[in-house]
């Protein structure tokens, strides 16, 4: 049996543009991807802290130490920019694995620079 397991987290992120007219994705700042271990395309959960609305939706890179986090795509009208937001990711593991595994969780600041790492 697998279970759902939080794999990382980007936390109180602020988003900087959304973006209505656009496939869907989240653009997230290729550096903060990486520390949260976040691959591209990999499919990501969003709760914004503003409204409540929490989506599923998947990772593309942006610019590296740009900072950005771009909602792209349908998602647009649900999280607007400046709002602030959770980025998860997921792994499903077995039993074992789960109780082994410790989430990355990556603190931001307001202006989506790393505050800490836990």
């Amino acid at each position: 049996m697998l279970v759902k397991i939080l794999k990382s987290k980007l936390h109180r992120a602020t988003v900087t543009d959304a973006k209505l007219d656009y496939p869907g994705s989240l653009a997230i700042d290729s550096k903060l991807m990486a520390a949260a271990d976040i691959l591209p395309y990999e499919s990501v959960m969003v709760a914004d802290l503003n409204n409540g609305s929490r989506l599923e939706t998947y990772a593309v890179p942006a610019e590296a130490d740009s900072g950005d986090i771009v909602v792209l795509g349908a998602a647009a009208r649900l999280i607007k920019p400046k709002d602030i937001v959770i980025i998860f990711s997921f792994a499903w593991l077995t039993d074992a694995e789960a109780r082994k595994t410790k989430p990355k969780l990556i603190f931001l600041d307001a202006k989506n620079r790393i505050e800490r790492k836990a």
